[in-house]
């Protein structure tokens, strides 16, 4: 018997803001490595929220899932990527 798997989106936000390279960079990060048919990427920018801008401040960028609220610190590569994706 196979296993069902739910066909809905991996959600994910990338945490970040304007004008921040290492953002941009992270950006990038993901562009070429997820798989966007099977993962939804949100870009937040942490300016817009108090708490977000008192939390992650000094960490972005900042790779998180919605459904496990885990995250993924920055630097990370291509390799982290696929490590925390597969952790989901």
């Amino acid at each position: 018997m196979q296993a069902t798997h739910n066909h809905t989106k991996r959600q994910l936000q990338l945490l970040g803001t304007t004008g921040c390279h290492l953002c941009d960079h992270a950006e990038q990060v993901l562009a070429g490595h997820i798989d966007f048919t099977l993962t939804a990427v949100e870009l937040v920018d942490i300016a817009n929220s108090d708490a977000l801008l008192e939390r992650y401040a000094t960490q972005i960028p900042v790779l998180r899932c919605l459904a496990t609220q885990t995250q993924l610190n920055w630097p990370f590569d291509a390799a982290a990527l696929h490590v925390f994706l597969e952790q989901d």
